[in-house]
């Protein structure tokens, strides 16, 4: 189940906390916040199962005015399976233009190169192979497989993305493996472009508007989201609520595909000053919720200060997480 001599067959890494991973959601995102943002994530799903996926990415992004757009580059490895039997990653670097279409109206524009490698750990200890099953008694023969010339292959990846803003409003489209490189290692095997559609808004509940409250509470903000995904044959559908009060935030979504509930992801944030910290846990609600123990992410960001600027530029509001 792990391992085809094939072809290895895959789908892209999903996080929970969208927000806080902006340049794996879509390459648009580079540069939006003005100043140099550093963020880590590092995702553990389904860790009851000994085949747990294990992922960390990291990125940094910044606004160069000189450019008229933001630059940013993203580093993600996932380790699958018990010992690490499949991995894979990819380095990539980014460019989104950004331009004013209306007084209060933006549009970005994003452009991702990427180099990614996907590679098997062979070990007859830790592989299972079909022709060591019993019916009867399961894995008890000795498997005829033979280890390949090739377990790791590079290639160069492209995304793409658009994302369009306001003042209390973002909505954006991101498209990801636009050659469908092969990522096959023993034949040919195309991975199929990911569309990504979110959208979402900021909607101040508060009577009057000052930035903090007597009890140093900043203005509290409902944010509804939604997140639309497509890749191959699968759909998923992402709706949340955040209720940011700062310095703090949580929020609520729900996962879905085309047929069957995914999984409720609940989520906390901490924000203070130029520092923020991030915890989620998917409750699986699928056939494998008594099997797969949900899903934990964490994540981490850093706001550096904005480099003195003639013009200021103004940057987009959207969730943390």
């Amino acid at each position: 189940m792990l391992v085809s001599v094939l072809s290895v067959n895959a789908q892209d890494i999903g996080f929970s906390q969208f927000y806080a991973n902006p340049l794996y959601l879509n390459p648009a995102f580079a540069g939006s916040k003005i100043a140099p943002r550093f963020s880590l994530s590092y995702r553990n799903q389904w860790p009851k199962l000994v085949s747990a996926f294990q992922t960390v990415s990291v990125s940094y992004d910044q606004y160069i005015p000189a450019l008229h757009g933001g630059i940013g580059a993203i580093a993600l490895a996932d380790k699958q399976g018990d010992h690490g039997i499949l991995n894979s990653g990819f380095f990539g670097a980014m460019y989104s233009f950004r331009f004013q279409v209306f007084r209060d109206i933006y549009i970005n524009a994003g452009l991702q190169a990427s180099l990614s490698n996907v590679s098997i750990n062979w070990d007859y200890n830790n592989l299972r192979f079909g022709d060591q099953i019993d019916p009867n008694q399961g894995f008890i023969y000795q498997t005829q497989a033979q280890e390949p010339d090739k377990s790791s292959k590079w290639y160069a990846d492209f995304s793409a993305g658009l994302m369009a803003y306001g003042d209390i409003w973002y909505a954006g489209i991101a498209a990801a493996h636009l050659s469908r490189p092969s990522q096959g290692l023993y034949s040919e095997d195309r991975l199929p472009i990911k569309y990504t559609f979110h959208a979402g808004a900021l909607i101040n509940v508060a009577k009057e508007r000052r930035r903090t409250s007597s009890l140093g509470l900043g203005t509290p903000v409902i944010s509804p989201n939604f997140i639309y995904q497509y890749q191959g044959t699968l759909h998923y559908f992402n709706y949340g609520l955040y209720l940011d009060w700062m310095p703090f935030l949580v929020g609520v979504w729900y996962r879905n595909g085309v047929e069957n509930s995914d999984a409720f992801i609940f989520m906390v944030g901490l924000q203070q000053d130029f520092f923020k910290v991030g915890y989620s846990y998917d409750v699986t609600v699928s056939k494998l919720a008594n099997q797969t123990a949900g899903a934990h992410e964490v994540t981490l960001g850093f706001l550096l200060p904005v480099p003195e600027q003639r013009k200021k530029v103004k940057a987009i509001r959207c969730p943390s997480f």
